[in-house]
Parts: C-alpha cells; sequence; structure tokens
C-alpha cells in the first residue's frame, strides 16, 4: 500500500504530498516549499524515512505548486513531470513569482510528460492519472484504488472548487471534469486537494454548493 504525508507551505498554503511504499520509494507531488526551512522540512522527512525519491509529479503548473521544484531536482537528481498543456506556466514561472512576491530560485525544467490515462509505478503499486483541465489547462489527478484515495490538486477543494479566473482556466470545463472524472470514483475516495483539508467524493457530491443547483 502506498502512504500519503501532506506538507502545507507558503503563503497560499499549499498542499505538497510524498507519496511512498513499503519499499521506501516515493513519489513528490506539487512541491511549493518556499524557504529553506520549508526545503528542510521536506529533506528531514526524507531522510527520517529513509526514503529514496524517484521523480516530482505535478497535478499542474502554477507557481505554488513548482516553487520546491528545482531544489528537488538538484538535490536527487530526479526527473520533473507535468502534463505537456500547463508548460506555458513554467516558461511564465520568474514573472509569476515576481507579481507575488515568491522566492523561485530558478525556472524548472520539465523532463517527462504526464497524459491521461497513464499509469505511474511506485515498485508494484500503481497510480492513474487522469486529465482534469478548467483550473488549468494541463490540470490532472492522481488516483490510487487500493487505497480508495485521489490527489486533485486544484481541480477540487473541500466545499468548493478551483479558481477559473487564471490564464487558461474555463470555469464549464472544470465542472465537466469534476463531474466526469472525479464523481465518477467510489464515494468513499478521500480527496487530498491543493489547498486546504481533505474531503470525500460523497461528501463534494451531497455538499459542494456549485453543484447543489443540477
Amino acid at each position: 500500500m502506498l502512504n500519503v504525508q501532506c506538507f502545507t507551505f507558503g503563503p497560499f498554503q499549499e498542499n505538497t504530498y510524498i507519496i511512498s511504499n513499503l519499499q521506501q520509494q516515493c513519489w513528490i507531488v506539487d512541491p511549493g516549499m518556499n524557504s529553506p526551512a520549508e526545503n528542510n522540512t521536506v529533506l528531514d522527512y526524507i531522510n527520517k524515512n529513509s526514503l529514496k525519491p524517484i521523480a516530482i509529479i505535478n497535478t499542474h503548473g502554477h507557481i505554488d505548486h513548482i516553487l520546491g521544484v528545482s531544489f528537488l531536482k538538484d538535490v536527487f537528481n530526479i526527473p520533473f513531470y507535468l502534463h505537456a498543456k500547463d508548460q506555458f506556466l513554467i516558461d511564465n514561472a520568474p514573472a509569476s513569482a515576481a507579481m507575488f512576491g515568491l522566492r523561485l530560485s530558478k525556472t524548472p525544467l520539465v523532463d517527462a510528460r504526464l497524459n491521461d490515462a497513464d499509469v505511474l509505478k511506485l515498485g508494484d503499486e500503481l497510480l492513474v492519472v487522469s486529465f482534469t483541465p478548467g483550473h488549468s489547462p494541463g490540470s490532472v489527478v492522481f488516483y490510487y484504488a487500493p487505497g480508495n484515495w485521489v490527489i486533485s490538486g486544484d481541480v477540487l477543494f473541500a466545499g468548493s472548487i478551483g479558481r477559473t479566473d487564471l490564464p487558461g482556466g474555463d470555469f464549464q470545463t472544470l465542472i465537466n471534469s469534476i463531474k466526469t472524472r472525479l464523481f465518477i470514483l467510489p464515494a468513499n475516495t478521500k480527496v487530498y486537494s491543493g489547498h486546504g483539508p481533505a474531503t470525500t467524493i460523497k461528501t463534494e457530491v451531497e455538499h459542494n454548493p456549485f453543484f447543489q443547483l443540477d
């Protein structure tokens, strides 16, 4: 089984996840560390648990989700995975960081592309990629059926949905992504979001205000 550990970083209170298996291999999802202290928090967790990072896999490319990518690539020499449609966000990362007064050491290099229905392997464990545009053009989510959880990035939150007023965002596209890719998952699926607390598919289907008028 895969274990999920959440850390919350930066002024946007972004959720960074470390997913590890029993063989102590791990993926790092949406690293948003924005200071040496936050970098050390991740390193301390990895070292204390004797983990071996395999890759950085991102739900999308917004600045608050990529701030720690270059640091981790330099320390562990691991690849960075992102959907191709969010490459423009990486290209614009320096300007985005400056706009929000965030610390970006350098623009991260994307090493590999995530695509819809990709199956990512961590040892014997499998994580399924699902394309869920709307918050950004290249947003994806990561679903782990054996553990009944999904990492939703900024697509779906507890009681809310991702913003659609940023470049490449589209409200109706996002609503469709949630209905056709997330709400079809088992009701008891735990949702680990890019910001805020975890929730479940059942809770959001029944109570999320963006879907109560359907």
